[in-house]
């Protein structure tokens, strides 16, 4: 049963992210939303766990990157960038969805 998470706070202010990747299997969606999309800067604190999170998809609404200023050039290999019609797209895809606030 694949699963979907979310993660919407800053890994420099909470442990949602943390919390979510000792829950997160292979097979699931990672999805970065609001602050959470500062999880996908180079050299960041949350870099390291987020590309040894095998077999795992990471994904971040572009919205959101747009508006905090993130890039293609300041982001970690591995990221899929998704509009709004492409979070629908993965909510259908997978059984659940775990909010992780």
């Amino acid at each position: 049963m694949a699963l979907l998470h979310t993660v919407n706070k800053s890994p420099y202010q909470c442990t949602s992210l943390q919390s979510c990747l000792q829950h997160v299997r292979a097979g699931d969606t990672l999805l970065l939303i609001e602050d959470g999309v500062y999880a996908v800067l180079k050299g960041g604190k949350a870099a390291e766990a987020l590309s040894a999170a095998n077999g795992v998809k990471v994904a971040a609404l572009s919205a959101d990157l747009k508006a905090r200023g993130i890039g293609a050039e300041k982001m970690i290999d591995g990221i899929e960038v998704v509009d709004y019609g492409g979070f629908v797209d993965l909510v259908e895809q997978t059984d659940k969805t775990q909010a992780w606030l």
